[in-house]
């Protein structure tokens, strides 16, 4: 057997534990947690990347050691017993394929809400406030520190007794590095002041848990070891934490961050988004190695193979996580190891999995709708065991491309009719945003699968009806998108011109601009970026109490960065009304869903709006009365993965399904979940 020279497929050896390449994914919260346990759902999406070759999983972003720390985000519960069996399962199944599990395990201080769990105040070293979670914390007291150090001690016994292979506690943000910080920790007593001091409660939590699991058990700290704050921990002291550690021998491997998360904008530097710099504390961890001699993991947007060989190859890391890589594919270092890296599906930065979580769900790639829905959707697709279709699929947006790569994946015949001479769809314009160009990806990735399942796109055919029965197709699927609209007003629909038009670059920002946003997504505030970079003047406007709603926290950033800078005004609680023309300019009536009266005008040269899309269905209406299913299907079929057409023209001589935007504006997740999930049932 030839043994492989590749950097990151070398084995590592941590205490008595051998790691089989060097591949991690880092702790992290999907909120698939039920009750606050790892339930089937949590289970399958671990032993998928435990399937794909990766050597170590890590469980939970955090689970929390007491109830003082209710979930912020579909925490796990570790202060429960009833924790115990449902790890076991986890780490059973993923010891079957070779794949180590550890878990880290925190109490989150003040990053939480005292409203949540069993309403019982938050606490922090000392009672500043975090602006991420709204919360006010009291000042942790001694009996607090006797009772919380008790917790994290029996919570590694039952990691322990689940049979996981280790544990790492979390120190960054939460409560044991608000003891280190000199931004949260102003106290006086024998835990403020010197780093020795600082560091008290951190080493009576290690302490404790060396006595509660022995000398053997693998404790790590995911730690902060350089805030880049003006008033908090500095790299100096964070690397002096991290040999104090080492020294304190409690410790078996560090976990480095730096940046600190009080504040979504700074959220972003930790856990950089699209358009931000790959590795950008890549390096640093490197420093952390060198100066400690110890052993070092980090992740923080280390989303290709490439650079996680660098890391390995250069020893800046002793394990390199691809966290939110593997939630994009987590076959990576099968891939790696069979010779097929070209066929690792991309993460493409959009961070759509963990605005998910932040904003209340669970996390869900933007482009793989398997992902976190293993139950019922498998992320290597097999052939099909009925009969071989010809499946016609009209538009070559995201939609209709993982529809051509599903059903031939199941080994139908597929064609594709694309009426542009490009494939891509929405992707295209918002891709033509600088900071989203990665976003082309989705696409990219896709026409280099469909090229190598033989799939032909016929590029420039605007299809008729005709054009698709030539094709003497089984199934048709619809995928043609939809195209912008405008949003009802009582005048001037003729006057606006819509975020497309700004993003297409067909027309020309002139200023001042108002921008009405009437949906709330990417598409109006990719316009709105846009026109603020240009530099002319510009005025957001929302119907909403927040702008942008369907943007989480961690988008929200770069907009709210530009718009800052370029000094946008943002409106909201503000409907558009009307526009007239007045003399070479136009006036915007604005209202309020809030009073019948009042109404306020602004005079500007230009009326962008954003209202979403309407489906282009006019082939889809044609078709209808062709097919055998005149375009119904079962959705209670559909949802238990059961054949949903429902035959309801025997004389038809096709099947036909609308799928993505061709039924409703949404969004790109679900343009690929349309058809993954009904590809599977053919």
């Amino acid at each position: 057997m030839t043994i492989s020279k590749d950097p990151l497929l070398q084995p590592y050896q941590l205490k008595h534990l051998t790691l089989k390449n060097r591949i991690m994914s880092t702790s992290h919260e999907p909120a698939y947690s039920e009750d606050g346990m790892p339930k089937d759902r949590y289970r399958l999406y671990h032993v998928e990347k435990a399937k794909g070759g990766m050597a170590l999983t890590m469980t939970a972003g955090s689970a929390i050691v007491s109830e003082d720390s209710p979930p912020a985000f579909g925490n796990l519960c570790a202060y429960s017993d009833e924790i115990v069996p449902w790890l076991k399962k986890i780490a059973d199944d993923c010891h079957e394929h070779d794949c180590a599990v550890m878990i880290q395990l925190t109490h989150l201080g003040r990053r939480t809400g005292w409203n949540k769990g069993d309403w019982l105040p938050v606490l922090s070293a000392s009672p500043v406030r975090e602006a991420a979670h709204r919360s006010f914390p009291k000042e942790i007291e001694d009996w607090d520190i006797e009772r919380i150090i008790g917790d994290y001690a029996a919570a590694a016994q039952r990691m322990q007794a689940a049979g996981l292979d280790g544990i790492e506690i979390e120190a960054y943000g939460h409560l044991m590095d608000g003891f280190w910080s000199p931004a949260t920790n102003h106290r006086d007593d024998e835990y403020g002041g010197s780093l020795d001091n600082r560091m008290r409660f951190s080493n009576m939590v290690l302490e404790a848990i060396r006595k509660a699991t022995g000398p053997d058990f693998i404790v790590g700290m995911r730690m902060v070891a350089d805030e880049q704050w003006d008033i908090g921990l500095s790299r100096e002291e964070g690397i002096e934490i991290a040999r104090k550690l080492v020294a304190g021998g409690n410790v078996d491997f560090l976990n480095i961050i730096r940046g600190h998360i009080d504040h979504d904008a700074h959220l972003t530097n930790v856990i950089p988004i699209q358009g931000m710099a790959t590795s950008p504390h890549l390096d640093f961890a490197g420093e952390v190695r060198a100066a400690t001699k110890f052993p070092v993991f980090h992740a923080a947007r280390i989303a290709d193979v490439a650079t996680a060989r660098h890391a390995i190859a250069e020893g800046k890391l002793d394990m390199v996580g691809m966290t939110r890589a593997h939630i994009a594919d987590p076959h990576i270092v099968r891939k790696i190891a069979e010779g097929r890296e070209a066929q690792i599906r991309p993460c493409v930065g959009a961070t759509y999995c963990l605005d998910r979580i932040y904003e209340g769900g669970g996390a869900l790639c933007i482009h793989n709708a398997a992902t976190g829905r293993e139950a019922t959707i498998p992320h290597v697709i097999s052939k099909t065991t009925g009969p071989v279709r010809k499946a016609v699929i009209i538009g070559a947006g995201p939609a209709g491309l993982e529809a051509a790569r599903v059903l031939a994946e199941r080994g139908h015949q597929v064609e594709v009719l694309e009426a542009t001479g490009e494939a891509g769809g929405q992707i295209l314009l918002a891709a033509r945003n600088p900071r989203r160009k990665e976003l082309i990806g989705i696409v990219d990735w896709r026409l280099a699968e469909l090229e190598r399942l033989g799939v032909s796109i016929h590029y420039n055919v605007f299809a008729e009806a005709s054009d698709v029965l030539d094709c003497n197709p089984d199934l048709v699927i619809v995928a043609t998108g939809g195209i912008a609209q405008n949003p009802v007003l009582d005048a001037g629909d003729d006057l606006v011109i819509s975020s497309w038009d700004i993003i297409a670059s067909a027309i020309k920002p002139e200023g001042p601009v108002l921008l009405y946003d009437d949906n709330g997504a990417h598409t109006g505030m990719t316009a709105a970026e846009l026109i603020a970079n240009t530099g002319v003047e510009l005025e957001v406007v929302s119907p909403e109490r927040m702008f942008a709603p369907e943007i989480g926290g961690m988008n929200h950033v770069p907009y709210a960065k530009a718009f800052a800078e370029k000094n946008v005004r943002v409106t909201i609680n503000t409907r558009l009304k009307s526009v007239r023309r007045d003399g070479n300019g136009l006036i915007a009536t604005l209202g309020s869903d809030y009073s019948d009266t009042a109404t306020v005008e602004r005079r500007v040269a230009q009326v962008v709006v954003e209202h979403g899309t309407m489906p282009m269905a006019d082939l889809y209406l044609e078709l209808k009365p062709l097919s055998r299913n005149m375009g119904a299907v079962d959705y209670k079929a559909l949802i238990r993965q059961q054949n949903p057409i429902m035959t309801k023209n025997p004389q038809g001589g096709f099947d036909l399904i609308r799928i993505g935007d061709a039924v409703a504006s949404r969004n790109i997740h679900a343009g690929i979940y349309d058809p993954m999930r009904y590809g599977l049932l053919f």
